[in-house]
């Protein structure tokens, strides 16, 4: 076993990481941010699946904070009882905030009794697909082509996505209570 893994320095990081990560609930005094930070890291205002165009930084979020400066977002929608992630974004990968981030997101869906939490990404995002099941959630629905049907209306939205994957479907993940 590698002894450096565990010397002082490494532990402090690692410590310092998790002890100074915080999320709280944005405030109405946040749109201006949310705005900005979803449309520099999506892109656009808008987001369109294969049934709606959404407005995520208009939704309640959460903002994951480390030392002042800010780490991630998810944004969220309550409606009929269930609760969809319509956006989430962590900064810095493999430091636990998207974690914290779905945390949150799910303790507001518990306390808002919902029966469900359910998210949509795409057949490109490998990463989600992985991060999502570590989470609990389980792979519920494949809607075939909804991102070709979303390119109709937003042409901007890449062919190929991550990994070199064409980007065509939509995947439906949740967690029910």
């Amino acid at each position: 076993m590698d002894d450096s893994l565990f010397s002082p320095s490494v532990v402090s990081r690692l410590t310092s990481v998790v002890v100074s990560l915080s999320s709280r609930p944005a405030a109405e005094s946040d749109r201006p941010f949310l705005r900005a930070f979803i449309r520099e890291h999506w892109g656009a205002d808008e987001m369109i699946d294969r049934e709606r165009v959404m407005v995520p930084a208009e939704n309640p979020a959460f903002i994951a904070e480390s030392e002042g400066e800010v780490v991630g977002v998810a944004t969220y929608e309550v409606r009929d009882g269930d609760c969809e992630v319509t956006s989430l974004n962590s900064l810095r990968r493999e430091q636990g905030i998207g974690g914290a981030l779905m945390d949150a997101v799910i303790a507001e869906a518990k306390a808002k009794k919902c029966g469900r939490v359910w998210l949509l990404t795409t057949n490109d995002n490998l990463n989600a697909l992985q991060f999502y099941q570590k989470l609990g959630l389980r792979l519920v629905a494949l809607y075939p082509n909804a991102v070709d049907e979303a390119r109709k209306r937003k042409p901007e939205i890449p062919e190929i996505g991550q990994n070199g994957i064409p980007l065509r479907d939509e995947i439906e993940l949740e967690l029910i209570f």
